[in-house]
């Protein structure tokens, strides 16, 4: 059962606490064989998953002095009742372990301003500790996860579930809080390996 959502205020941003309860059982899906020559080679998809646009993400994990960072635009939505989300993390990244030992983590969702964030998170040598705090503009979340109060939106999960998938492994967060910026929406959109934005929503300037 999920409660009703509890309104907060920090520093003019709005912060939905959502407190569900669940348990997620184990999936099983039955075994396919395919013709190896119908197995597109991971060029091919790379390419053809490009022209799927997404949004992108920070994923956080500590704050402070264990604040570690990564960018990603494979944010999913899964479930509303509980409310669950779904992010995937390479399998042998420094990201998975750290998740699976605290039990939580945060998505924040970047606007097209943020752009420069997203370029400089998916380095090897990304900031990490008070100085990715910093340049984040980032503050301690109720979990003990950096949040972008800036960012188009951002969720504090704690770790349903992670499952292995090839070489990378999922994890299934379920919400306890979320929030975000109070300005119009701009997110900040990948397509075709380049990053764009939306079309300006003629209705906003009128």
């Amino acid at each position: 059962m999920t409660q009703a959502p509890e309104a907060t205020t920090t520093g003019g941003t709005a912060t939905a606490v959502l407190v569900p309860d669940t348990h997620v059982p184990d999936a099983h899906v039955p075994d396919a064989h395919v013709p190896e020559a119908q197995v597109p080679d991971a060029a091919a998809f790379r390419a053809a998953m490009g022209r799927f646009p997404t949004g992108v993400t920070l994923l956080t994990q500590g704050s402070d002095e264990t604040t570690s960072v990564i960018t990603l635009n494979s944010l999913t939505s899964v479930s509303l009742e509980p409310v669950l989300i779904l992010v995937s993390v390479k399998a042998d990244g420094r990201m998975r372990p750290r998740v699976a030992r605290s039990g939580s983590f945060a998505v924040n969702v970047l606007n097209r301003h943020q752009q420069d964030l997203a370029q400089e998170f998916c380095r090897p040598d990304r900031p990490a500790g008070p100085a990715a705090m910093a340049r984040l503009g980032a503050t301690r979340g109720v979990l003990g996860n950096a949040v972008i109060p800036s960012a188009e939106a951002y969720f504090e999960c704690v770790l349903e579930a992670e499952y292995a998938a090839g070489d990378h492994t999922l994890l299934v967060g379920r919400v306890v809080a979320l929030g975000g910026g109070d300005a119009a929406a701009d997110p900040l959109v990948f397509h075709r390996g380049g990053f764009t934005r939306l079309p300006a929503d003629p209705a906003a300037s009128s």
